[in-house]
């Protein structure tokens, strides 16, 4: 029999599994519009925008890391809810940009099978880790932490390598921007 208190819960956990599986198939599907929208010259700055959250969002993984081993419990939480926020911005500011320019295509040279195998394992992973940094943060916020460090035994590793990749990807494409 389902209380009036679960009822919150599942909406919630509703709401992860929509967007688990929404987030990703909006991305790909605004990204395959061939179609470009001029949104501006504007819009060219935001590789470098999307660089610098990426860096951003990778620091304060580690120090997520650094709080949680301190027990520095609210230093910990601050971190990682501005994580997701900046995760939030980066998602927002990468479809903008795809969605009114060209991708960039790397040239052929001796790097480009370090850039594809960086970018596809990137990509792949970023795609797969968003159910479970939702996950991770649902707990946290149900106060459920048992589930929330199962959680992110998977995120955590995963989205830190998909934020540093990130920034990687950026260094190796953007001397070819135009």
């Amino acid at each position: 029999m389902q209380t009036e208190a679960t009822k919150p819960q599942l909406l919630n956990k509703t709401l992860v599994n929509v967007f688990s599986i929404a987030i990703p198939v909006a991305v790909a599907v605004l990204l395959g519009i061939r179609i470009k929208v001029n949104l501006g010259e504007w819009t060219k700055f935001l590789p470098h925008l999307n660089a610098v959250i990426n860096s951003l969002t990778s620091i304060l993984l580690i120090l997520g890391l650094v709080f949680i081993k301190q027990k520095k419990i609210k230093a910990h939480q601050n971190v990682m809810l501005t994580s997701f926020a900046l995760g939030s911005l980066f998602l927002v500011t990468y479809v903008l940009y795809h969605f009114s320019n060209e991708s960039t295509a790397y040239p052929d040279n001796a790097w480009k099978p370090v850039y594809l195998f960086v970018l596809i394992s990137h990509i792949a992973l970023s795609i797969g880790v968003v159910r479970f940094v939702l996950l991770a943060l649902y707990y946290a916020l149900q106060k459920d932490f048992a589930k929330h460090k199962k959680m992110t035994k998977i995120a955590y590793p995963v989205w830190l390598y998909v934020s540093i990749t990130g920034v990687i990807v950026y260094l190796m494409i953007s001397p070819y921007y135009s």
